[in-house]
This record gives C-alpha cells, sequence and structure tokens, in this order.
C-alpha cells in the first residue's frame, strides 16, 4: 500500500543524507519533491500546500535540534506533520450508555460498504461485542440478501427488515436487538453511483429514525480525490462521524488516505487491507506515517504475534534457547508460528529497513519477498531424521544430498538452512540475547 509515495519519499531523504545542515537552499530541492509526490500520489492541492508551509517552517525554525542530522531533522518532521494530516491519534469506535449502540453506514455503490458492514461485525465479535447486521436498502432487496449471506460467512445474526414503513422496521430492529442484549447495532444503507438528492433524503430519513451513536463513511481510496469530495458532500449533507476507507492494500498512490481527513475534519477509524473478512484494520495515524517513511510497523506486527502465536510454545522454546538445547525441531515450529502472521512480504513491510537485507531492489521499500521459502525450509527439515533434527552436525555430504531429495529442493538450499540454524545458535549464546530471554522468561512466570 502506498508504496509509490513511499518511493518517493525515500528518494528525497537519500538527497539529503549528505547535507552538513539544513538550509533554505537544500530544503527548497527537497520540498520540491515532496510536493510533487504528493501531487501525483493525488493529494489534494490545498492539503499539500499546508503540508509543505508547515514543513519548511519548522524545517527553517527553532525547534530543529542540533543533535540531530539534517537527514533525521526533516525525517522527523515530516512524520510528526504525516501524523496530524492522517489524523494524528487512534479514535475509537462510539459507544452509547445503554445498549444497543447503534451505527449507519453510508456511501456510494461500489465503495464496499456492505462486504465493509460485514468486516466490521466481525472485528466487533473478535473484540469479545454482539453484533447485529441489518440493512435498510429497502429499495434494493438483493443489497439485504448480501449481507445476510456475509453475515452467515462471519458468523453473526442478521435481522431481516420486510418492505414495510421505516419507522415501523426500526421499531422492530431495536426491540429484537435489546431483547437478545446486542452491543452494536451495524446498519448498512442504500448506495448510489453518484450523489443524487433522493439518496440524501432517504439517508436523512433513516438517520432521524435511528438517531445512530455514528454515522461512518465508506470511502474507496482507489478513487482518490473523488472518495474525497464524496466523503465531504456527504459530511454537508448528513453529518458523519468517521470514515472507513477500503481497499487501502491496492492503493499505491495514497491521495484519498493523506487528504480526506484534514478536507472532512473527520478521523479515519478503520482500513480494509484485503479481500477477506478478515483484512480489516484499526487504523493508527502515526503508524500509518511509519509505513510511508519506510519504518515499518512493528507494533503492528507485534500485536498480530500475540493474536496468534502459541504463547506456552513460545515460552518452552524460550527456556531451550537458555539451556543451549534449541534444535531443529525447534526452529520447525517457530517457522510455523510465522507461518501464522500472513505473508513474509507482509511481515518485511512492517519491519524497519529489512527490505534491503532480502536483496530487495534499494529504491523501492516494498519488500519482495518470495512467500514461499518458509513452506521451503518446513519441507527441508521434514525430509531429515529424528536423529538430524536432535543433531545437525552429523549431517555430513551424503546426508545432506538425501535430504535435498526428499523434500525436493536443492542441496544449497539445505546447506544455507543449516548454515542460518547454526548462525542463530552462536547468537544465543551472546550475553545480550541470553539477558533477553531471561526477562522474557521471568515475565511468563509472572502472567
Amino acid at each position: 500500500m502506498l508504496d509509490n509515495l513511499s518511493e518517493k519519499f525515500t528518494k528525497v531523504f537519500r538527497y539529503l543524507k549528505g547535507e552538513a545542515k539544513i538550509t533554505e537552499e537544500n530544503i527548497k530541492e527537497a520540498l520540491r519533491e515532496i510536493k510533487l509526490s504528493l501531487l501525483e500520489a493525488d493529494v489534494n492541492f490545498k492539503v499539500v500546500k499546508k503540508f509543505i508551509e508547515n514543513i519548511r517552517e519548522k524545517s527553517l525554525g527553532k525547534e530543529v535540534q542540533d543533535s540531530l542530522t539534517p537527514h533525521q531533522q526533516v525525517i522527523k518532521i515530516v512524520k510528526s506533520e504525516l501524523e496530524v494530516l492522517l489524523g494524528s491519534d487512534y479514535k475509537e469506535l462510539s459507544q452509547s450508555g445503554t445498549k444497543p449502540s447503534v451505527v449507519m453506514l453510508v456511501g456510494l455503490q461500489g465503495t464496499g460498504k456492505t462486504t465493509t458492514a460485514g468486516k466490521l461485525a466481525l472485528h466487533l465479535k473478535e473484540n469479545g461485542k454482539s453484533p447485529l447486521l441489518c440493512s435498510l436498502d429497502l429499495k434494493r432487496l438483493a443489497a439485504g440478501e448480501q449481507l445476510e449471506t456475509i453475515a452467515n460467512e462471519v458468523g453473526v445474526n442478521y435481522f431481516k427488515a420486510e418492505p414495510t414503513h421505516l419507522k415501523k422496521i426500526v421499531k422492530q430492529l431495536m426491540a429484537n436487538a435489546r431483547e437478545y442484549g446486542y452491543d452494536y447495532v451495524l446498519v448498512d444503507t442504500a448506495g448510489r453511483l453518484h450523489i443524487d438528492d433522493d439518496l440524501m433524503t432517504e439517508l436523512k430519513q433513516i438517520k432521524a429514525a435511528l438517531n445512530p451513536v455514528e454515522v461512518i463513511f465508506v470511502a474507496d481510496s482507489l478513487t482518490g480525490q473523488d472518495a474525497v469530495n464524496s466523503a465531504l458532500t456527504f459530511s454537508e449533507k448528513i453529518e458523519i462521524d468517521s470514515i472507513i476507507l477500503t481497499k487501502l492494500d491496492a492503493d499505491a498512490r495514497g491521495g484519498a488516505a493523506l487528504s480526506i481527513v484534514s478536507v472532512t475534519g473527520k478521523p479515519i477509524k478503520f482500513v480494509g487491507v484485503g479481500e477477506k473478512n478478515k483484512d480489516f484494520q484499526k487504523f493508527y495515524p502515526d503508524r500509518m506515517a511509519s509505513q510511508i517513511l519506510g519504518m515499518g510497523d512493528v507494533l503492528t506486527l507485534i500485536e498480530k504475534a500475540e493474536e496468534k502465536f502459541d504463547q506456552k510454545q513460545a515460552e518452552k522454546v524460550a527456556r531451550k534457547m537458555l539451556r543451549d538445547e534449541f534444535t531443529l525441531d525447534d526452529f520447525l515450529s517457530q517457522l510455523q508460528q510465522v507461518q501464522k502472521l500472513g505473508s513474509l512480504s507482509d511481515i518485511m513491510e512492517m519491519m524497519p529497513n529489512m527490505a534491503p537485507n532480502f536483496g530487495v531492489n534499494p529504491h523501492s521499500n516494498k519488500a519482495q519477498v518470495d512467500d514461499n521459502k518458509i513452506k521451503y525450509l518446513v519441507a527441508i527439515i521434514n525430509s531429515m531424521t529424528i536423529k538430524e533434527r536432535e543433531k545437525p552436525k552429523i549431517i555430513n555430504g551424503r546426508r545432506r544430498l538425501r535430504i535435498a531429495r526428499g523434500s525436493g529442493r536443492q542441496v544449497q538450499e539445505v546447506n544455507q538452512l543449516l548454515k542460518q540454524y547454526f548462525e542463530i545458535k552462536k547468537v544465543m549464546k551472546k550475553p545480550f540475547f541470553r539477558k533477553m530471554l531471561r526477562k522474557f522468561d521471568f515475565l511468563s512466570k509472572m502472567r
């Protein structure tokens, strides 16, 4: 996501690396490149103008720290301004004082609004909340059928509204939600290919009947400034409270993400990052800014690890590392844990400065890693005998050839795996690593 913009920023910062100090001349050239990068990314020109002015003022002002290099100073300032541009802080989904909290989703047709309703329901369910889905698109019955199918897929309940009077439907919906104690009622609404008076009138009526705690505009990030303009119109006509950006995984430019908060004054709360129902995330402005600047997103990676990893298995392996009993079987179990986090490309993108270490094009931040790599390593280890996994030092040339044939890989790959394993073993004996493991082991006992 946002690959093109991230690549352009990297080039700008590379230009400043050779400068001894920030001057009006070199900052002017850097800002010119940043400005062009943002405009090419389809960021609103007013937003770009304000962004550039803020960076220039802070770069040449008193806020610059003498302890930092020009390269570091500008990165620090740009990151701070990007965070402001994206909304500064993560904003939680609103909740009313009494159950249920009604959330109304609005937007144009084709933005992924109905799919997003299902994704949000699944997100709430996985975070211990009970959501109820309902479609109030009374003119297009297929929309309700689609949402009901999605509700079944994600394992949440769906309230089927009969095409009668709106107030009667809402009364039945709320009575059902209160009776069964739902935390949230997520209401999908009608969409059109373009904004018209009939749509706005209908949405105003639904909003008045529902009295939602939050109205969320669902925007397709791929449409760039069209999404921003639509969000602004919806905000002016029916007063939206927040935004969900869809298809951010496919958005290489980032114009919508970098413009929509500034233009509308409304926060982005969630983003869709794929086609699967689980491809849905909270939106953290600081983490997005870090990704754009090639700094990775370690916090999201840690959260994914905490969610996916087997804690007891991790603690067991940590203790074996302390006792210098780490075998290839343990190495295999850790590889299988890593597989749960998703593709290697996605993992590398979350880790700062990792791409260059994997032979990736240095002019690009995109970590183009072979996602089958772990599968190959697993296949190689599975082709070893129990004794070979326990005592890898016995694996001679003849054994390596047999393992390669058994796994369908090259002998060189077997050699590389063993080399990696022995290097890991060396690191485990270093004082800093053992100190870290002891701390982990101590913390695990305290839980």
